[in-house]
């Protein structure tokens, strides 16, 4: 008497046609698709692996070489996942659908039904976490790429920054300090202090260039008192505060003391105050700057806070990124300096922004 494994197998004999046109005229595949040729090929393996399944259960190994083989496909092509499971269930649906047409009790049918559907389940998970595996090797090696052009980009910048440093920086200090004689000679003469105060800001960006090419020069460290430091800022960007029209205030505890490179630092303090009152020009009035500094547990809390335009979440780590700017004329090394050199003193900072305030806020080591 004929087993029903083997009445199983004829009828799927049969009808293996018909199944395969069934499959094929409700999955996806996109004409762009450059493996769309193989998925009747790969159908069809599936469709073998099943017949073979209700006399060989062991097929776990074959059903996975298979997934792993389809995954690769997906990814050579830019597939989505998400079509390629709609597919998987489709041929699943087609199969059962097409064994219980066979005849067959299903009293007799559900236990080979049961180990269809262990298979269908193994493949699915086999393909997508190989899928998933393959996409993030793809996204690393991307990222590799990507870092690696950022370095690249910085090289050039390092080897364009000491040409235009040699180039550009010894006739700026000539001309700043023909203006100082010119101070002394002649201190009623209009309109020096602001020239004095656009050279010193030129100055200041050409150190900001150097810094970003050549963050391996090691300076002389000496103890710094914020409260010092941050009333010598103040006066140099005075300027800027008024032009802007800025309300500042300032909070400082006296015993706030570091070792530091005193220049770096000074840059990292005026950048974030020049770009917040750079942000405070989108408020028409009530602009508001307020600096704090604190000692706790043994390191300085530096926070500086405006009440400017908030920075939305996905670009508060963003703008620390070399190269990341918001602004039309910006380069983009401003903060990434500012997050090298901070991080040079074994410090950390970090961006907190809401509706009513954005603060940049700078922990230091004391002593």
């Amino acid at each position: 008497m004929i087993s029903t494994e083997e009445r199983l197998i004829q009828y799927l004999d049969e009808n293996g046609e018909e199944f395969l046109r069934l499959w094929l005229e409700s999955v996806i595949v996109h004409e762009k698709d450059i493996n769309k040729d193989r998925v009747r090929e790969n159908g069809y393996t599936m469709y073998l692996l099943v017949k073979r399944l209700i006399t060989h259960p062991e097929i776990g190994v074959e059903v996975k070489k298979l997934a792993y083989k389809v995954a690769k496909e997906r990814v050579e092509s830019n597939g989505n996942i998400g079509e390629f499971v709609y597919n998987v269930n489709s041929g699943r649906s087609t199969t059962i659908k097409s064994i219980s047409k066979s005849g067959i009790s299903m009293i007799d049918l559900q236990p080979i039904i049961d180990k269809i559907h262990h298979h269908f389940d193994l493949y699915c998970y086999h393909a997508v976490t190989r899928y998933t595996e393959l996409k993030d090797l793809e996204l690393k090696k991307k990222m590799l790429f990507i870092n690696q052009s950022h370095n690249d980009r910085l090289s050039l910048l390092g080897q364009m920054s000491s040409s235009f440093v040699h180039e550009f920086r010894n006739p700026l200090t000539s001309v700043i300090g023909f203006v100082k004689l010119l101070k002394t000679e002649y201190p009623s003469l209009k309109y020096l202090d602001t020239i004095e105060h656009e050279l010193d800001q030129l100055k200041f960006r050409i150190t900001q260039f150097l810094h970003a090419s050549r963050l391996e020069v090691v300076d002389k460290e000496e103890e710094i008192e914020m409260e010092d430091l941050l009333s010598e800022i103040l006066t140099f960007l005075y300027p800027s505060i008024v032009d802007g029209d800025v309300d500042v205030k300032t909070t400082v505890d006296s015993t706030c003391k570091i070792i530091a490179v005193k220049d770096e630092i000074k840059q990292v303090l005026v950048n974030i105050i020049l770009n917040s009152i750079d942000a405070l020009k989108h408020n028409a009035s009530n602009k508001k700057l307020a600096i704090t500094c604190e000692n706790k547990q043994h390191s300085i809390v530096f926070t500086i806070s405006n009440n400017g335009p908030k920075i939305p979440e996905e670009m508060k780590e963003a703008i620390f990124e070399p190269f990341y700017t918001t602004k039309s004329l910006g380069t983009g090394i401003g903060l990434y300096v500012c997050k090298t050199l901070i991080e040079k003193h074994e410090g950390m900072i970090h961006c907190e922004s809401n509706d009513q305030n954005t603060s940049f806020i700078i922990h230091l080591p004391m002593g």
